[in-house]
């Protein structure tokens, strides 16, 4: 059974593979739309945690495709509490074709993708963000061009999106930076798997303490709130913890011209970040937001209709080869098609 539940599950290859069918498929649906792929299908959508983006991105990224999604309140199930994770799973296995859950514990996803015999995708755990990471990866390819050899540097809390932007980064050789206050870094299990990926792909990974000193020369500086949701009681002495861990013009100053500002939102400005940067030049905030969709379209396709997959990026490859080899050779723009 495939199952999307961590970055670091994927080869380099898979995971270009689904940056490529996502960006095949934007450029599908700001042309007039995308074939339904996912014609018939049902995703069901379950969620402890509420959310804008998750809720709307997968909602949409299935009717899109053609196929529709049923989303699920923490009422309506009381996943692990009313009933085990276990027979949840069972029970949607029946009706739906994909099950996608946002969860506190990341043990009730392991459990749902288990016991279900539909795939299952991590929509958020307190471990890992990996649709997250693939909207990220998705943004800067678009804006930069590629990973490999990039800066990326991410302030403030070591938490689940910071997880997987590492490991994607690890993966793709890009290197990654994390400032962040004392006893707020990111687990060590989590850095311990990405050397382990980093020794293949040539990512240098930086823990510091001095914001100022993380970003010089960064390339990418991405940051998130300083409080999650389950941690509001903490909220008053984590704003005291990262008040110098503020994403302002005055940090920018030390980046690269061009760098890009990033933010998996929502965002508490004038905390983790100004106004004037997240509405700023260097933003990419909402683009980055809009990209959850069409990477989670890839996910989604790669999971329910690999065959098409396959065949939308056979297609894709050859013209992006035609075009390429017409560049290279005047006469092959006159030879004819065969």
């Amino acid at each position: 059974m495939n199952h999307f539940l961590h970055i670091a599950d994927f080869s380099p290859k898979e995971l270009q593979d689904l940056f490529d069918l996502a960006l095949k498929l934007k450029k599908e649906v700001k042309k007039g739309g995308n074939k339904p792929l996912l014609k018939g299908k049902v995703l069901a959508m379950v969620f402890q945690k509420p959310s804008l983006r998750t809720r709307v991105s997968f909602d949409m990224a299935m009717r899109q495709l053609g196929g529709d999604a049923l989303y699920l309140s923490p009422n309506e199930i009381g996943l692990g509490g009313r009933e085990s994770v276990a027979d949840v799973a069972r029970v949607l296995s029946g009706y739906v074709d994909a099950i996608m859950a946002r969860t506190f514990a990341h043990q009730h996803v392991l459990d749902l993708a288990q016991w279900a015999s539909v795939p299952v995708i991590n929509g958020l755990t307190e471990y890992n963000h990996p649709c997250q990471a693939m909207a990220d990866g998705l943004t800067i390819l678009e804006h930069k061009g590629r990973l490999k050899g990039l800066k990326v540097v991410f302030i403030g809390d070591g938490n689940n999106v910071a997880t997987s932007l590492l490991h994607l980064c690890a993966k793709f050789g890009a290197h990654f930076t994390l400032a962040s206050p004392e006893g707020y870094d990111l687990p060590e299990s989590v850095v311990e798997q990405a050397k382990q990926l980093a020794a293949e792909s040539g990512t240098k990974i930086n823990l510091l303490r001095d914001p100022v000193e993380a970003v010089r020369d960064a390339d990418v500086i991405y940051t998130d709130t300083w409080t999650s949701m389950g941690q509001e009681a903490e909220a008053e002495k984590r704003k005291a913890a990262f008040a110098q861990y503020q994403v302002n013009d005055e940090l920018l100053k030390g980046a690269r011209p061009d760098v890009i500002v990033m933010h998996c939102l929502p965002a508490h400005r004038g905390q983790e970040i100004t106004d004037a940067v997240a509405d700023g030049p260097h933003s990419v905030l909402f683009p980055q937001a809009e990209n959850r969709m069409h990477a989670q379209k890839a996910i989604l396709v790669k999971l329910l209709a690999p065959e098409a997959m396959k065949a939308a990026l056979k297609k894709s490859r050859r013209k992006a080869a035609r075009k390429a080899s017409a560049r290279k050779s005047p006469a092959a723009r006159k030879a004819p098609r065969r």
